[in-house]
């Protein structure tokens, strides 16, 4: 489906036949958007969860510009060195002088919402690709909202008040204190429910009528049924490409990459303004 403001309007929003994602054609993010396409842009992420835009030409500052649309955006809690404006993170396998440019390397990365595993997670994330391998390092992306919408009604009541704690699998990346959040959420703009639980990040589920044994089969069904392929919209890069995503109400998963191969990314984060709520 392609959606357009009015005929006369270059801008194109154009759907993927997946549960969420969509391309927005039109556009050169290198320069100021107009009120117009900044609406479009907003409200086409509130729809889709996920949009794209190929062919892009962005500096770093093009980026960071572009990110404020949404909120403001953050240094990452990991740690880099080198020459980039701050709130610029680098993922890529690159390394030079012996020396990682950026973070996260070619392994998988299994699905995730940024920062879960922080009282203040992550919101709107972008990443835009500098330098892609010929193969790998996909990235796909699930839909917390189909996921809930298609649990039994049974199991949606059974997670009302139910609470999940994360932990990051870099110990040093925690807080002091174990972060919970609702296992499921409601979009603070939307006011959709959405499931909040990842497989990479979810550790226990608790609630007052769960045993330890029957909380870790709800977890290990609900972290199975969350990324099932039916909920899933998978984006094969191109150097160009600009991705922006709502982690408030999906998570992701990389494919991995030829070690050999050069990938280079950069990424901005935005922080949500409160916990997730149920």
């Amino acid at each position: 489906m392609r959606t357009k403001p009015d005929e006369s309007y270059p801008v194109e929003v154009v759907e993927t036949d997946a549960p969420l994602g969509a391309e927005i054609r039109g556009i050169d993010l290198s320069q100021p958007l107009s009120e117009s396409s900044s609406s479009i842009i907003r409200q086409a992420l509130i729809d889709h969860c996920v949009v794209v835009f190929r062919g892009q030409n962005l500096s770093e500052q093009n980026q960071l510009d572009f990110t404020k649309l949404f909120g403001k955006p953050e240094v990452h809690r990991r740690a880099q060195s080198g020459d980039k404006l701050p709130g610029i993170f680098i993922v890529s396998n690159v390394t030079e002088n012996g020396q990682a440019i950026g973070s996260l390397g070619h392994g998988e990365i299994g699905f995730h919402s940024d920062l879960a595993y922080m009282p203040l997670p992550g919101s709107i994330s972008t990443l835009y690709a500098v330098e892609i391998p010929q193969q790998g390092g996909a990235t796909s992306w699930a839909s917390g909202y189909a996921a809930y919408d298609a649990l039994d009604a049974a199991t949606q009541r059974r997670l009302a008040g139910k609470r999940v704690s994360h932990r990051h699998t870099t110990e040093e990346l925690n807080p002091a204190v174990t972060t919970e959040h609702p296992a499921v959420c409601t979009h603070p703009e939307t006011g959709r429910k959405t499931l909040f639980v990842t497989p990479l990040f979810s550790r226990k589920i608790r609630g007052d009528d769960l045993s330890q044994p029957d909380a870790d089969a709800l977890l290990e069904r609900l972290t199975a049924h969350a990324v099932e392929d039916r909920f899933l919209y998978q984006h094969t890069w191109r150097e160009g490409d600009l991705v922006v995503w709502d982690n408030r109400c999906t998570m992701h998963r990389r494919e991995p990459i030829d070690a050999q191969a050069r990938r280079l990314m950069k990424r901005t984060q935005i922080l949500s303004t409160s916990p997730p709520s149920e």
